[in-house]
């Protein structure tokens, strides 16, 4: 990779280091110079870029995150399309993440160019939450070093062991001083921690506390079919030989381990029961806070073997109780961070003026043009896709059916484009962060092009309008954040948003095109005579 000023004159095909400023014009790094562009800038008085020209021994930095990427999401996670140099994972399951630590080491020791960074192993995972990103760091990584990164991962990294529901057992041992109502308690608390990892107390009693009646309750809810099984004892486990340990034996089963460095949690007792686990908990999983009796909990319900090895290795990370100087730790947790919620909204519902006929019902390869359109905005990732109906409504319909999508019918479909836009607009979902709107006559946009511009989308970075864009020119679809739906329901006319996307040039991220996909719709039938004559 030659990374340097070069003459403006010479930069075709180079990619820009540094954003630069044309007039009106804002050309960001990591944009590959047209013929086009270098017109522009030295219509500006632009003679020299810096910029990188990629070798034949580097792999660009999309392609290299891609490949990388591919190999390292594992089962329950999705990898995003690339964007920048990266690609983010997220999960696909409530669950927890699993992380080979080791491997992720040995992958960001190979080069500097490629870094992966994950969330720490076994934290909780829900749908869409980011489980871990991959960042090629310049525009390009050495082949030699992605070559060497996928003799590595001969097995993914990162993926997530989702929780299956179980028919937990709930035994509760009282003396003769207990209160029913503090058995009450527990009960709550430990049913709200099944709940929340997908299972239930499928089985619960409540006996004294010795050895010979837990006993008995231990084969009880072995006949229940019930697993795992949880003892509440009416007083703290104190040694291997005490009631609830003592009691496991007696009914035929095991001790795995008794004790385990987390704190609180520290007198938790895992044992067997003809296969069944057995849980002799720590007196603070009655504390809805996070305890040791989670980190084992969370583990069983997603499938995971709980021995004494993986119970040693909860040290690190294991010290929960809050102390002077760190202060409620656990109350000052900010939660996963999610992928952007992105709705897709298909504008169909024209007049089709110069076609003469509805355009968008005209037979493309063996399916109707909107068809085609929908099925790529669902393959995306985009959820919900909305499609905004009007002229011959019944019929879009109809050419959609079985389609997983929401219609919405804009009566004033014939006041113009921006009737049927704030249409889309205003039926998008009060959580969703942008809108991704789509023209429904444009053959060639497919999934992967709607795929980039969701990955793009990053207000947080300066990219809240995403559009596409082919040599330079604007097109569609274009991706909006929420923060501009309030400018765009002011719409009036037979109008688009463009003069929104000029006057916020700032926040404009344009996504390349492999293909004149952003340009290329279908208005009369000499264009429809055209396209046809294309795929051929």
């Amino acid at each position: 990779m030659k990374f340097g000023e070069i003459p403006l004159a010479e930069a075709e095909g180079a990619v820009l280091a540094h954003s630069r400023r044309a007039g009106e014009r804002l050309f960001r790094k990591g944009r590959v110079l047209s013929a086009e562009d270098i017109s522009v800038l030295q219509a500006a008085g632009i003679g020299r870029v810096v910029a990188v020209r990629l070798e034949s021994s580097d792999i660009e930095e999309n392609e290299a995150a891609t490949r990388v990427a591919k190999l390292v999401a594992g089962k329950n996670v999705r990898a995003n399309a690339a964007f920048t140099g990266r690609v983010n994972l997220y999960a696909e399951a409530n669950g927890l993440a699993l992380i080979d630590a080791a491997r992720v080491d040995a992958l960001n020791a190979i080069h500097e160019s490629i870094t992966l960074a994950t969330v720490s192993p076994f934290a909780l995972t829900e749908p869409r939450a980011m489980l871990a990103t991959i960042k090629i760091i310049p525009f390009a990584s050495p082949r030699a070093a992605i070559e060497r990164a996928e003799r590595l991962l001969d097995a993914p990294l990162v993926s997530v062991a989702a929780f299956t529901p179980k028919r937990a057992a709930l035994i509760s041992t009282y003396l003769p001083d207990t209160k029913p109502s503090l058995l009450d308690k527990n009960r709550n608390v430990i049913a709200a921690r099944l709940k929340a990892l997908g299972s239930d107390i499928a089985f619960e009693t409540r006996t004294e506390h010795e050895t010979s009646a837990l006993a008995d309750a231990l084969a009880k809810a072995m006949k229940e079919k019930t697993d795992p099984i949880l003892v509440f004892g009416a007083s703290a486990i104190t040694d291997r030989e005490d009631v609830i340990p003592a009691a496991i034996m007696r009914a035929g089963g095991e001790i795995v381990h008794f004790g385990m460095p987390v704190d609180p949690g520290n007198l938790l007792l895992m044992g067997k029961l003809d296969g069944a686990s057995v849980v002799g908990l720590p007196g603070c999983a009655r504390s809805p806070k996070l305890n040791g009796f989670d980190f084992a909990l969370r583990r069983l319900c997603a499938g995971l073997t709980v021995t004494s090895r993986e119970i040693a290795g909860m040290g690190v990370g294991g010290l929960l109780t809050e102390i002077p100087t760190r202060p409620q730790p656990r109350e000052e947790s900010v939660g996963p961070v999610h992928a952007p919620r992105i709705a897709a909204i298909v504008l169909a519902a024209g007049l089709s003026s110069r076609m003469g006929r509805n355009k968008l019902l005209a037979d493309i390869g063996g399916k109707p043009l909107v068809r085609r359109t929908v099925e790529a905005a669902l393959a995306s990732g985009a959820s919900p896709v909305i499609i905004v109906t009007g002229n011959e409504a019944g019929r879009v319909e109809a050419a959609l059916q079985n389609l997983p999508v929401r219609f919405v019918n804009n009566p004033d479909f014939s006041n113009g484009l921006s009737a049927s836009l704030k249409c889309g607009i205003r039926n998008t979902s009060d959580d969703a962060d942008g809108a991704l709107v789509i023209l429904g006559d444009m053959p060639r946009v497919d999934s992967g092009l709607i795929a980039r511009l969701i990955a793009s989308f990053d207000p947080a970075e300066g990219r809240a309008i995403c559009v596409a864009t082919h040599k330079g020119k604007r097109g569609n679809p274009v991706l909006w954040a929420r923060r501009f739906f309030a400018e765009i329901l002011a719409l009036k006319g037979d109008v688009g948003a463009k003069h929104i996307i000029a006057a916020n040039d700032e926040l404009v991220c344009e996504v390349e095109a492999q293909d004149d996909a952003p340009l290329l719709d279908i208005d009369t039938p000499e264009d429809l005579a055209a396209y046809a004559a294309r795929m051929t």
